[in-house]
């Protein structure tokens, strides 16, 4: 298949305007079909400035909608499921930004209706997987350039968050990228996390902020996860892996460096958007390349990736709920782990 993929996005607020933009300015093969939002006047701005085809509060209407060929979710978290089962049952490739749902069955629920429709339609947002930089990093891990790998260190900083969230939804919307980051370099699954709380900044009542947790993988490496999602001073992501015989990371330490809310301006970005530009844009790309059959989608992540995710992110809530004790990750639908087929066999 190799027409332009008309594309839907859901969801106008700042990701979802953010992909809208990147699809009708920067996307080979695709085109800005339409835009749905529940603010409706929000949605219809988005899709005057783009030049979108339409623009609804429904998103059931471009999800059926004959001028529409494949979607991109990038609503509130709760309405995942409902809007990717609906992309699937009408035949309708979906990239649904992390997570692909809350909740482990309704995880299963949407593997089961991929299956059933006998073709790969889901793709979940996890963007860190086309970051050049980390692309690099485990290229480099791969090859064993710093032997096995023994110990990884990740933090992920942002400004400020979501006044309404709690500590698990920093989990299950935040920390969830490094829970898929973690099994895909290392090429391991999670075992065991456990969740601990340092002393909190108190900015928001009912959020533990910052959150350590630490990741066991199959491989015997532990990781370490700083999610500090009221950090004031700027977005900022780094990760070192250290290994047998040296240390890969993104980036390297140089004397004091002093970053605080005074500096943010300078030195680090507002949020995500200008760290992780690159990897959004070649995600997409790479999702409408696998639509049109150009591309077999190999480094996109799945709805068993997506699934995988959610069940790790289980595992930290429930050690949160313990006082940090160690929790066994279960992945009790293991029936529905096998992926459906690539999408150069089925779209």
């Amino acid at each position: 298949m190799s027409e332009t993929q008309r594309i839907a996005v859901i969801g106008a607020g700042v990701m979802g305007s953010d992909h809208a933009r990147t699809i009708a300015t920067k996307i080979h093969g695709a085109e800005l079909a339409a835009v749905a939002d529940i603010d409706l006047g929000r949605a219809q701005a988005l899709a005057a400035e783009l030049g979108a085809r339409f623009a609804t509060a429904s998103p059931a209407e471009v999800i059926g909608s004959d001028q529409v060929d494949a979607v991109l979710v990038a609503s509130h978290d709760s309405t995942h499921t409902e809007l990717v089962l609906a992309c699937i049952a009408g035949g309708k490739p979906v990239l649904c930004e992390k997570p692909l749902a809350l909740d482990l069955d309704d995880c299963a629920r949407i593997i089961a209706a991929e299956r059933s429709a006998g073709r790969r339609l889901v793709s979940v947002g996890f963007s860190r997987r086309f970051d050049p930089a980390l692309v690099e990093l485990k290229a480099a891990l791969d090859a064993g350039e710093i032997g096995r790998a023994l110990l990884a260190h990740a933090v992920h900083r942002n400004v400020s968050s979501d006044p309404s969230g709690d500590s698990a939804s920093t989990v299950l919307n935040s920390a969830i990228h490094e829970l898929d980051q973690t099994p895909w370099l290392f090429s391991s699954p999670v075992t065991e996390v456990s969740w601990h709380a340092p002393a909190s900044t108190g900015l928001l009542p009912g959020r533990q902020d910052p959150q350590l947790l630490l990741i066991r993988t199959a491989d015997g490496a532990l990781t370490t996860v700083e999610v500090f999602v009221n950090a004031v001073y700027g977005y900022d992501v780094r990760l070192e892996v250290v290994g047998e015989t040296g240390t890969l990371a993104l980036g390297h330490p140089a004397a004091v460096v002093r970053d605080t809310a005074l500096t943010r301006q300078t030195r680090y970005p507002a949020d995500w958007r200008p760290r992780y530009a690159a990897a959004y844009r070649a995600e997409v790309q790479s999702w409408v390349d696998a639509i049109r059959g150009t591309y077999d989608g190999s480094a996109l992540a799945d709805a068993v990736d997506g699934y995988r995710a959610t069940a790790v992110a289980h595992a930290v809530i429930a050690s949160m709920g313990t006082d940090g004790r160690t929790v066994i990750v279960d992945y009790p639908h293991a029936e529905l782990t096998p992926a459906a087929e690539p999408f150069a066999q089925g779209v």
